[in-house]
């Protein structure tokens, strides 16, 4: 491990009875850094993220976060990171500023410092003229954006987005990126799950093309396209596209 390195995972196994999600995995994103994991539906990238955050543990392999071992330390590790996930699990009875309060409770926050941490956060993501306004009455896009604001009410090292623009309009989406790329520049070490290409070449450092459970290559945008040609997706077609021909010739 690299003392710059925020995440570790050697060997990463994760089996749901007898389906294997992640297939003995190894990655490393360094401090500062916003990583992506790219791949089609059941690649396993919600699963890595998962087990990055300590949702779940590992079946085999180990992953290290802060030099922390998931299984072993996962609340000293969650109180290090924030986390943005594909559902919107926003409290509906709540205002948007009260979302962002009981959040904080959950990190030991006293009420005075949470108070200015979320007046501070809404300003941040443009949502200060919604404060008294309950969840319902927001728009898909708005309420990623308070999402991503809970994420940070923690003032975490590490912020792991899963989806963070999926369902969203391309103004939506922009602003969303807006706000990502300010905490990139703040220095903040990002890692995210997206389908959207072009969403990964606009936020990520490097980016690992997952299928099936294993990773298919890891490497800047740039260099993937100036290796293999074309765009991102051109390049993610291309090599997810090889793994479907490589499974079928197995199978037959």
């Amino acid at each position: 491990m690299n003392f710059m390195d925020v995440v570790t995972a050697r060997v990463l196994t994760k089996d749901y009875g007898s389906l294997r999600a992640v297939d003995a995995i190894d990655f490393a994103i360094a401090k500062g850094e916003c990583f992506g994991f790219l791949g089609p539906n059941g690649a396993g990238k919600t699963t890595v993220m998962r087990i990055i955050y300590c949702f779940m543990p590992p079946t085999s392999g180990e992953v290290k976060v802060f030099g922390m071992n998931v299984a072993e330390r996962p609340s000293d590790i969650k109180r290090r990171i924030g986390v943005m996930p594909q559902e919107d699990n926003l409290d509906p009875d709540l205002t948007v500023f009260e979302n962002l309060i009981v959040y904080a409770r959950y990190f030991d926050t006293p009420k005075k410092v949470s108070s200015g941490l979320a007046s501070e956060l809404l300003g941040f993501v443009d949502l200060q003229g919604k404060a008294d306004v309950k969840i319902g009455n927001l728009s898909g896009g708005m309420k990623r954006r308070l999402i991503l604001a809970r994420s940070l009410i923690n003032n975490p090292e590490l912020l792991v987005l899963d989806e963070p623009t999926t369902g969203l309009d391309p103004h939506s989406r922009h602003a969303v990126w807006d706000k990502l790329n300010l905490l990139k520049a703040k220095g903040a070490t990002l890692i995210l799950t997206t389908h959207y290409m072009e969403e990964a070449e606009k936020l990520c450092d490097r980016v690992a093309i997952m299928d099936r459970g294993k990773i298919l290559t890891i490497d800047s945008p740039g260099r993937l396209m100036q290796m293999h040609g074309g765009n991102l997706e051109d390049v993610y077609l291309k090599l997810t596209g090889l793994r479907l021909l490589e499974g079928a010739r197995l199978e037959s």
